[in-house]
């Protein structure tokens, strides 16, 4: 009696077990599932490394054409600077030849005061060089407008792009499909091995796949991320920096002058203003552009080992 409850309990104990058992795959059955679940994901992170690396690119343009906007800025406020100082010795020249005018010389000193005076300043051609001056002013304002217009296009581009680009629900849940299968894929060579099976094929196809338990997507979507971050930054500074560019530029604004001729405190801080935002747009880009090549390699590495399991696969 005390034998038949012992047995009793042994069979009891181990009852759990075997629903697992009867659970195992068989090994066409576990290479069928393997093959359904991981064939296929290269191709998605394909078209994610084919998307990073357009945003490489684009954001790249937005970085260079910042770049380009704060060299035109710097170049226009060299030209305006000029423009101050030819105008400031105009009106100096100007004063001096309406004082001589109402003082008692003799018509020889005065011709010989205004010769030295046009001397100084250069005479008739003066007026002609600040005419260039203000129409080359007048352009760089413009270039550096249309440069910063494209650099916030290149950005806008680059921060919708870089929002879609990441791994999102179905294709991790794809990869983790991939792995429950590999890990069922070991098991049912397990048991084909013990059923005296050839296992050779399995365990190559197991071996490359199971690489997919090593890899990292979160740094895909965290460089995506930060990609998209920066592109946002430089969108949102080029398109102030645009604005404000414009405005220094505009008729209001060059029409403002101080009592002295020069250019007023609004439009100069209004260059400076565009000139900052220009810089702050160029270094957002750059930013952008390096986290779009980085995540190109962290998606790389994933499809690396994708394209090996595709292969055994196939």
């Amino acid at each position: 009696m005390k034998t038949k409850i012992s047995l009793l309990v042994v069979i009891t104990a181990f009852l759990p077990s075997f629903p697992a058992a009867a659970s195992v795959l068989t090994l066409n059955d576990a290479l069928r599932a393997t093959y359904t679940a991981c064939v296929g994901i290269d191709e998605e992170l394909t078209d994610l490394k084919k998307m990073a690396g357009i945003n490489t690119a684009i954001t790249g343009v937005g970085a260079a054409t910042g770049v380009g906007a704060v060299a035109v800025g710097i170049k226009k406020e060299q030209i305006d600077k000029e423009i101050d100082e030819l105008i400031t010795k105009l009106r100096t020249a100007e004063q001096q030849r309406n004082n001589n005018a109402e003082r008692d010389l003799s018509n020889e000193d005065k011709e010989e005061i205004v010769k030295s005076i046009s001397s100084a300043v250069g005479g008739a051609s003066s007026s002609s060089e600040l005419s260039q001056l203000q129409d080359k002013s007048k352009k760089l304002g413009n270039w550096r407008t249309g440069l910063m217009a494209t650099g916030t296009v290149a950005n806008v581009a680059g921060t919708i792009i870089a929002a879609k680009n990441k791994v999102d629900g179905d294709l991790d849940a794809q990869i983790n499909s991939c792995k429950e299968s590999v890990s069922n894929l070991r098991t049912a060579i397990m048991q084909a091995r013990i059923n005296g099976e050839d296992v050779t094929e399995a365990q190559s196809i197991e071996s490359v796949c199971s690489e997919f338990e090593y890899v990292d997507l979160s740094k895909i979507n965290t460089r995506g991320k930060g990609a998209m971050i920066s592109s946002g930054v430089g969108a949102v500074a080029g398109l102030a920096g645009t604005t404000t560019s414009a405005m220094a530029n505009s008729k209001n604004i060059l029409s403002q002058k101080n009592t002295d001729g020069t250019r007023s405190d609004k439009e100069k801080n209004l260059n400076t203003a565009s000139n900052v935002l220009a810089g702050a747009s160029a270094v957002a880009g750059g930013v952008a552009t390096v986290f779009n090549a980085t995540q190109i390699s962290a998606i790389k590495k994933v499809a690396e080992v994708a394209a090996k399991c595709t292969g055994v696969l196939k």
